[in-house]
Formats: structure tokens, sequence, C-alpha cells
């Protein structure tokens, strides 16, 4: 399988080895540990899109999980509590930083810029080199290191002119504006690439291994192909390695069958949950339990199937068509694109307590990305200058919500 960083094919020499070894050793107790308590399409608008069919039935609810679990109330509210940056173009990924600014990655610019998480301003860090922006591809999803406070690296997964692929850099401060990203340092390469369903979220999970949604790049039988990167869940050490305690022998796959994911969130017990977009009838939020078959291209939504693991919810694509997804007050928060508006999917377990509910329906337009803020806080990011959008006055935005 392709993937492994160049980094790692030179790592020959006899101590590295032995350190290596050693790291890893430590890394699979880790994992061992942390699995055992984890729950073991397109944009919106791609071409064809607009022959999508739309059923009139609305987002499914699943049965009450376990009656041991604090279940959050039915109904839930969202506050815009203010604007924190405007003039983003084409904003995709985002990474709160310790001190509370904010990275944001340009998907068409190939950009990293810092947002001062009080006054709005803008700072570009760099250009990462070696984007390869068109259609849905470009610069898309961004996570700080484990050890950023000590390493102040920044992962990034980006679209090149051959795949799609995660690097790291150094950010220094200290230099001017415009030059504050190192050089790239590859981790993972050789994920299918496309005009459309690339992928692109990224996050370290709880368990400080790297998680990695990529899409099936139009090509559906590379979602239920477990030799190939496309339509998964990767799951990677920091260092681009397949992670120990993986479901399948020295492989990076940790889920599959899937279209197009775009979300990847943990709940407070931490369960991994992922979005995906689907392509006629319904789009979907999955609970991900390890090798796990989601079913895409030979099921969409809820299946008949007990091969095939059913979505936690799931919406017609004119309602949703997600992105981002974030945890926060015992529910799930997506963001839409095509439905351009903010779910609450309120949780008990990994199944639903209560009919999800929608917010700011029509409000900032397309929205792109959701990340935590900490307690009742997120923020949101809109995505009007995708090309999908109709941009008006200071998009595209940066937003704080308050939810309950």
């Amino acid at each position: 399988m392709t993937g492994r960083s160049c980094a790692g094919d030179r790592r020959v020499e006899g101590t590295k080895i032995v350190q290596r070894r050693a790291v890893t050793a430590v890394l699979a107790a880790a994992a061992l540990v942390l699995t055992a308590g984890c729950s073991s399409g397109d944009d919106g608008g791609e071409p064809g899109a607009g022959e999508r069919a739309t059923p009139s039935r609305t987002a499914t609810r699943s049965p009450s999980g376990p009656a041991a679990e604090k279940t959050p109330p039915a109904t839930g509210t969202v506050k815009v509590v203010r604007t924190v940056a405007e003039g983003l173009d084409t904003p995709w990924g985002l990474a709160p930083l310790p001190d509370g600014d904010l990275l944001v990655s340009s998907r068409d610019d190939g950009t990293i810029v810092r947002v001062d998480g009080k006054t709005g301003k803008k700072t570009e860090l760099g250009e990462v080199p070696g984007v390869s922006a068109a259609g849905e591809g470009g610069l898309l999803g961004l996570a700080l290191s484990p050890d950023y406070a000590s390493d102040h690296m920044v992962y990034a997964y980006f679209t090149s002119a051959s795949d799609n692929r995660v690097v790291r850099m150094l950010i220094d401060e200290e230099k001017p504006e415009g030059e504050q990203l190192g050089a790239p340092d590859t981790v993972f390469r050789g994920i299918p690439k496309g005009f459309v369903h690339n992928g692109g979220r990224i996050a370290f999970g709880p368990d400080r291994m790297l998680y990695v949604g990529t899409g099936e790049s139009g090509e559906e039988g590379l979602s239920q192909d477990k030799d190939s990167l496309g339509g998964k869940i990767l799951r990677l050490t920091p260092e681009g390695e397949p992670a120990p305690g993986n479901p399948f022998p020295d492989s990076p796959v940790y889920s599959y069958g899937h279209r197009n994911v775009q979300g990847l969130a943990w709940d407070g017990k931490q369960r991994l949950f992922a979005a995906e977009f689907g392509q006629d009838t319904w789009d979907e939020l999955n609970a991900i339990k390890p090798g796990g078959n989601y079913g895409w291209p030979e099921a969409e939504g809820r299946s008949d199937d007990d091969a095939f693991r059913d979505p936690t919810a799931q919406w017609t694509t004119d309602e949703a068509s997600p992105s981002g997804i974030a945890y926060a007050e015992g529910s799930i928060w997506m963001a839409g694109l095509r439905g351009q508006r903010l779910w609450r999917v309120p949780l008990k377990g990994t199944e639903t307590s209560a009919d999800p509910q929608a917010f700011l329906e029509g409000d900032y337009g397309r929205l792109r990305t959701v990340v935590s803020a900490g307690g009742d806080r997120l923020w949101l990011v809109t995505s009007e200058t995708d090309g999908r959008g109709s941009p008006g006055d200071g998009d595209d935005r940066i937003l704080e919500l308050k939810v309950s």
C-alpha cells in the first residue's frame, strides 16, 4: 500500500530503529487502553448535484442509547455571540491555538492565516508549497500537533499534482509575516485525488493518533477496497505510520465504505463520529467502529444488509451536504453546505436521543467547519467564496456561537 512518508523510508540507522521500536511499543500499549474506551457528495453542489432526488422525509431518529448516560435536552439553542473575522477567501480548515488565536487554511490560495481571537486581525503565516487547487481539492484540513506547546508543528491535508497527502510544518512566530511556515515534511502520501470527493478533515484523537478522512475521488469501487486509501478513515501515528491497534494488520485503514468523509469529532466518552456526503438520497452522521464497513457504494443511508453499519442520523442531501462536525453540550453539531444550516444532534450513547434540530438556516449561507471552543462555545466557518455560494459583503466569516 502507498502512503508511507519518504522520511520513514530513510530511517535506517541502527540507533533510530531501536528508538522507533521502543516508541512503537509504548504507543501500542497506550492505544490498546484508549481504544478499549472508544467506540471501537460532495460539497453540496458538485456537477450533477442539481439532479439529486429530494425526498420529503427529514433526518431519522434512532432508538435511545444506554440508560446510564446523561441525556441532553431534546431541544437546544444557538446564539451568535460575535463575528470573529471577515473577508476570508475559501476558508476550509480551522485549528485553535493555545493562546486563543485561530489558524485558518485557504483552500484555493494554499495559505494559512492566523486570526487574532479577540480583534479578528489576520496575519498570513505563509503559503504551503505544492498545493494544487482544483474543484474540491486544495489546502483543506488543519490540526495542531499533540505536542504543539513544545514542537510548534501544524499538520495540513492538501491536494498535490498527483495525490492527497498530509504534511507537517514548523510555525516560527519570530519570522516576518508571510514567512512563518517552515518547509513541509510529508507525513503521509498516496491518497487518491479527484476533482470531487477529496475528503480532507484531519484531527488528533484522545489517543494522540492522527485520524484522516478521505474520499473515493469519484471512483466508487475504492471505498470497499481495503487496500485503497480512498473512501476511508485512516488512523496514523504522528510520524505517518499505521497506528498500533488498527483493525487491519500493518494498514492505516480504521474504517471503510465511506463516500467522502469531511467531519471528525469525539464525544465525552471518546467515541468517534464522522459526517459524510451521500449521493442522491441520504447524507450521514456515523458512529465509527474500528474495522466497520459503512456501505458505500452498496448502501446509502440505512440498509437492510447486516454487513454494513447504519448511520446514527441521516438527512436528505438538500438539507445537509455536511462538512465539519464538533461535540459540545451532549450533542454533535454539524455544518451544512448545500443545507446552509447548523444541525444539532442530541446523543445518548451512539444513538440520537431526540430528533436533530436545525439552526441558522440560510442566515450565513454555506457552512463549512465547526470546531469546539470549549464548554458551550463553538467556532463556525462559512463557505460562500468556494465557487458554489453567493458571497456578499464580509464573506467569508468566522463566528463564535453559544450553544445548549
